[in-house]
């Protein structure tokens, strides 16, 4: 696809339908933009020991997370380099080698090549010892406080100035961990959507539509259901039928690099419970009795790090993007955990996340319904374009870099396509 055609698909306040419904212009996305940015493959908690390995993919590409025997970190590609087929499997495991299940084939974590039957019968002319035969390493691998990524790139900006402004989101769930680390642990909930993967980032920083798609969690006084001990339910929609301001004064920030966080949340209190006592504590030993309520007083609540990964701040999670196909995209839910507080806190978290991210929830079964009813409504010839003009304008400039608006503007999703094009039209 030419530059020509690509710049008629997004205007300032809108992106054409085909952005959407195109193979052509899907395949062009995995080559320019899951296939040149910094895409999250995973935290390095889940492979924790050597051996630890977890699969995922980049722009449709299987790869492999894993842990050296050096305790390194490594992303290779999963195909063999005999024959080329994938090689590990599993979702997630450990093992002390990767074996090819066709010809036997095996390989060290750091994907080079470890023995494969019978190799006397290949003579001189092939060189066993050939990287090429190997399970080969993704160009480019960086880490930033546990997170992993990687990039088909051979050369892109470093890992930090891509993440940008979007960094004070893991700083400050870093800071909340009593022993300064986070970990994912406790499995995940994996599901796959029939919509174009656009549908689901646009969404997680879009705070117009709670009040609405999530109607039927909201009691008689337009508050949702309790999530934890103490919790009085977040206000969604006033007694009066519409949305609450609440949603405005949450505020949205958007960057150049796609990114977009949606906060500060306000603080309702906290609950006044024995477990949160012992976490409180636990805090104050790590950062002084003194700094605790800065630290507990959060500035972000979703983070939407373009194109691949959300992380939500007041309920902790990782929710990945993986696009499958132009209308199938696949989502993993990953419990985020703090190390050092309460075990109680982490048990409370999982119940959570089972409320409302698993595949029978009550609030992400409404998400996954409107991205399919997206998917299916923008078939029609009836319009072609998919409107995001709410707050246009209205943006001003923050103090990292990015634009700041009220928190149901439609900036983040402008930021999201206005990056979409750059990737796409870039030579």
């Amino acid at each position: 696809m030419d530059g020509r055609e690509l710049n008629a698909l997004v205007q300032d306040d809108r992106m054409h339908r085909r952005a959407f419904l195109d193979p052509a212009v899907f395949d062009a996305e995995m080559e320019r933009v899951f296939g040149r940015l910094w895409i999250y493959v995973g935290h390095d908690s889940q492979v924790a020991r050597p051996g630890d390995f977890l699969t995922t993919a980049i722009a449709r590409q299987p790869v492999v997370l894993c842990r050296h025997r050096d305790g390194s970190v490594r992303v290779l590609f999963n195909r063999c380099g005999h024959r080329g087929a994938l090689v590990v499997a599993e979702e997630s495991g450990n093992a002390e080698r990767f074996r090819c299940g066709y010809h036997g084939w095996t390989y060290h974590t750091d994907g080079t090549l470890a023995g494969l039957p019978l190799s006397d019968g290949y003579g001189p002319q092939v060189d066993l010892a050939d990287p090429a035969l190997g399970m080969l390493p993704v160009p480019q691998v960086a880490t930033y406080k546990g997170f992993v990524f990687a990039s088909l790139a051979p050369t892109s900006p470093s890992l930090e100035d891509f993440l940008g402004g979007v960094k004070t989101s893991i700083d400050e769930i870093v800071d909340r961990a009593p022993d300064g680390a986070v970990e994912i642990k406790g499995g995940c909930h994996r599901y796959v959507v029939h919509a174009n993967w656009k549908f689901q980032i646009e969404n997680l920083c879009d705070m117009y539509h709670p009040a609405f798609s999530h109607e039927s969690t909201l009691r008689a006084d337009g508050r949702q259901f309790e999530r934890r001990e103490g919790d009085a339910g977040a206000p969604v929609r006033g007694n009066d039928g519409r949305s609450l301001s609440f949603w405005d004064q949450t505020g949205m920030t958007a960057y150049t690099q796609g990114h977009s966080v949606q906060g500060p949340m306000p603080r309702a209190g906290e609950p006044d419970t024995e477990v949160y006592r012992r976490y409180r504590a636990a805090l104050a030993r790590r950062h002084g009795a003194a700094n605790v309520d800065r630290v507990l007083t959060l500035t972000r609540h979703n983070t939407m790090i373009f194109p691949s990964v959300a992380i939500q701040s007041l309920n902790l999670h990782v929710r990945t993007i993986t696009p499958v196909a132009v209308d199938k995209t696949e989502i993993r839910v990953y419990p985020l955990h703090l190390r050092g507080a309460p075990a109680e806190m982490s048990r409370e978290l999982i119940r959570y996340l089972n409320l409302t991210h698993a595949a029978a929830s009550f609030i992400q079964t409404d998400d996954v319904e409107m991205f399919e009813r997206q998917q299916q409504g923008l078939r029609t010839q009836a319009n072609d374009w998919v409107r995001y003009a709410r707050g246009l304008g209205q943006e001003r400039p923050d103090n990292e870099g990015g634009y700041r608006g009220a928190g149901t503007n439609e900036l983040g999703m402008r930021a999201q396509h206005r990056a979409w094009l750059e990737c796409m039209t870039a030579a």
